[in-house]
């Protein structure tokens, strides 16, 4: 069976995986570009946005395989977007712009769901009202044999560890404390057991923590 993957999700010292007052402008909120700035340089991030060049370093080398065997993706509304509630413009389509970088279909959890977006390059956005391993099942479908990677926001990672459905899981642990946001591990007390850890520190200050199921 396919495997369910989480890559690059970046955690604070306490544990926050965004901050508060997320945003249109602020898509995590009081955290800002901080969580992410270990990612930016890198070459694999560079050739998301469609540049050359960015190193080839520690970071980079956990950061590129993210997209590797990656047929579908689930993520929550908050990655797509700040809306909460019933949707009130349906011509914003989330904060990736025309060409989104997933390739993929990729299936959103509201309870408000919404016709699916076809956008450029491969990605198609469907709205899914459902539980985590009623989603999954979906996405797996959708990915014709291929892995599904969970992309976040830190409540839909902890939903699908909580149910113990992820096979994969790779958190960057970086040096802020934000002190308010979203936590990724709360109610997760033992999860631990269930994984093989293995730790890579990069030059950068971040920690690399890679969790494979047992």
């Amino acid at each position: 069976m396919s495997q369910v993957r989480v890559h690059n999700f970046s955690v604070s010292l306490d544990g926050y995986g965004t901050g508060e007052g997320l945003s249109l402008d602020a898509p995590f909120g009081h955290a800002g570009d901080r969580l992410h700035s270990w990612f930016f340089p890198t070459r694999t991030f560079r050739a998301m946005i469609g540049e050359e060049g960015g190193d080839l370093g520690v970071d980079n080398a956990m950061a590129r395989a993210w997209a590797d065997g990656i047929g579908a993706e689930i993520m929550g509304r908050g990655k797509f977007g700040p809306q909460h509630g019933p949707w009130q413009d349906h011509e914003w389509n989330g904060w990736w712009g025309p060409e989104p970088p997933f390739r993929t279909p990729v299936f959103v959890m509201t309870h408000h769901p919404r016709p699916a977006v076809e956008m450029q390059g491969g990605t198609t956005f469907h709205f899914v009202d459902a539980p985590p391993r009623e989603v999954l099942r979906q996405a797996r479908e959708a990915a014709g044999g291929l892995d599904v990677r969970i992309g976040g926001g830190p409540s839909t990672v902890r939903a699908f560890l909580a149910e113990d459905l992820v096979d994969h899981l790779h958190v960057v642990v970086v040096p802020i404390v934000l002190g308010r946001g979203v936590r990724l591990w709360d109610g997760l007390e033992g999860m631990e057991q269930r994984f093989r850890t293995e730790t890579v520190a990069s030059p950068s200050g971040v920690t690399h923590l890679t969790f494979t199921k047992i």
